[in-house]
């Protein structure tokens, strides 16, 4: 069955480079949930997400026939949704990485076991947007520091503090949220 669901990508993919509307629509709704869900990751505005992975989709059939079919398909679509939101925060000014010392409690944090996906999403929108988008890049995307200094246009060790600084900033608000919870109940 795999064999012939890759067939019938490639199929879809040549046929969609073709521009057919039936072949991008079908490719539109088969991925268009999941990378919804990407451009989410690093914007918090859902209606901006929705946009920014539209733009997203227009780079994708747009230059469709540069995939070589190495690697999936899906991961090909992914990484042009997240350059596509890293270069409207970039236009935006809502990036900001920086070097900067920032001291941090160590707070204790409880399981995650009772946390909603609702609820870590909304952790990660708290952060400042150059924290969220290293997390992201890092913990979510896969990217090496290395990687991610690149595509930032920063050092590796700047991409290195801002990941452990959003980490314990995670852990704050997550310890935060949960006394709030305890303190409710």
């Amino acid at each position: 069955m795999k064999i012939i669901k890759l067939h019938n990508e490639k199929s879809l993919i040549k046929k969609a480079s073709e521009n057919n509307r039936e072949a991008q629509k079908q490719l539109f709704e088969q991925f268009s949930p999941k990378m919804m869900g990407v451009c989410r990751q690093y914007v918090k505005d859902l209606h901006h997400a929705e946009d920014l992975m539209l733009q997203g989709f227009l780079k994708v059939f747009t230059n469709l026939q540069k995939f070589k079919h190495e690697g999936s398909f899906e991961g090909w679509i992914r990484r042009i949704m997240v350059n596509t939101c890293i270069s409207y925060l970039r236009k935006k000014n809502l990036v900001d990485v920086s070097d900067e010392d920032f001291v941090f409690n160590d707070a204790a944090t409880e399981s995650l076991e009772n946390t909603t996906v609702e609820d870590i999403q909304k952790l990660i929108d708290k952060l400042p947007e150059g924290y969220k988008m290293v997390f992201n890049l890092f913990a979510i995307e896969g990217y090496k520091h290395s990687e991610i200094a690149e595509k930032l246009g920063v050092s590796e060790s700047t991409s290195k503090s801002q990941l452990f600084k959003a980490r314990k900033l995670l852990q704050q608000n997550y310890y935060k949220m949960n006394t709030i919870i305890h303190e409710n109940k």
